[in-house]
């Protein structure tokens, strides 16, 4: 008995039991076949949602562009903050196709993408805030321009008219010009007919002083005979002159016509040597000497608005030599009589 249970045991089956194992095995091969089956199905379902995500912002990145582009050509102001905002999109770009590469490993970089594409719609939002101000200030200048060439219609219209007024203003200027040139040259020639009288009377009076000259348009008085040397005092005997002189002059004042304005100038001379005494120059002194002669005159009774002092040093000699002669004829009191 114990014999034959011993050969039902080596007799035993085990065949069922692997097949039932590795039924088993493919089973749980086949599940797990399925899970990596639908792993890959969800991960393309994930991975054609983030390209439709990039699609979009590939759209709205283009979109951007396209209105960068058109403020760039309405605002020429602009257009270096365009030519920044440009440079940013090239940035994000950039940082786009970084994203992109990102984007297989994490999802969060989709935020932060639509984080800066805020950023930059914020941006331009600002830049056409700035071209429509730009836009309202040209419209402004546009119409001052309009006024201003309104105003200058209106001036070209007046300067026209003034023109014309003109054309016969200045017929009547010429022939008033011409009416005014006849009596200044009747005042001139009365003028010199005055002076040759007075300088005749000045002859007459004063023949006995052949040192007295007239030269030109110029009565000429050696400086010897009015002062001494290196003064300004007028000399005793001189003063007898100057009285004659005085007398023609008020004489002549009678004769010219109160209309007629006229001055006697009293111009002094000195030779080229340094002055010596308490004048510092030739100057001083050829200035001194002509005033001391005008002050005489006025003493004498001649109106002061009819005389002129002046100083002209040793610049305008009558002789250029350096001999005692030319020294004492370039030392004088030149009288000349002339319009005022």
């Amino acid at each position: 008995m114990a014999a034959a249970r011993g050969h039902r045991l080596r007799g035993v089956d085990y065949w069922p039991g692997f097949v039932d194992a590795m039924a088993t095995l493919l089973l749980v091969f086949v599940f797990l076949l399925s899970v990596f089956i639908l792993a890959q199905f969800f991960l393309g379902q994930e991975v054609t949602n983030k390209d439709t995500v990039l699609t979009r912002l590939n759209a709205q990145i283009a979109e951007l562009t396209d209105l960068l582009s058109l403020e760039k050509s309405g605002s020429h102001d602009l257009q270096d903050t365009i030519a920044s905002l440009q440079s940013n999109l090239a940035t994000s770009e950039g940082e786009r196709n970084r994203l992109q590469g990102v984007i297989d490993s994490s999802g969060a970089a989709e935020g932060a993408a639509s984080g800066q594409i805020a950023t930059l719609e914020g941006n331009l939002d600002s830049e056409k805030q700035v071209s429509q101000r730009a836009l309202a200030q040209v419209e402004l200048l546009n119409q001052q321009i309009a006024a201003l060439r309104r105003q200058l219609g209106a001036l070209e219209d007046a300067l026209n008219a003034s023109e014309d007024r003109n054309k016969d203003s200045q017929t009547q200027i010429a022939d008033l010009g011409s009416r005014l040139n006849v009596a200044l040259a009747q005042r001139v020639q009365e003028l010199s007919q005055y002076r040759s009288d007075f300088f005749g009377k000045l002859r007459q009076i004063l023949a006995d002083r052949p040192d007295f000259q007239v030269v030109g348009d110029r009565f000429v008085l050696p400086a010897s005979v009015l002062f001494s040397t290196g003064s300004d005092e007028i000399g005793g005997d001189a003063k007898g002159e100057l009285d004659k002189l005085a007398s023609a002059i008020s004489e002549l004042e009678g004769k010219i016509p109160p209309d007629i304005k006229w001055v006697l100038r009293v111009d002094g001379h000195t030779d080229v040597r340094p002055v010596t005494g308490h004048f510092g120059s030739n100057w001083e002194l050829s200035a001194a000497r002509a005033i001391s002669v005008v002050r005489y005159l006025i003493s004498k009774g001649i109106s002061p608005e009819h005389l002129v002092a002046a100083g002209f040093g040793e610049f305008q000699p009558l002789d250029p030599g350096d001999t005692e002669e030319a020294f004492a004829r370039n030392r004088r009191i030149e009288l000349k009589l002339t319009e005022r």
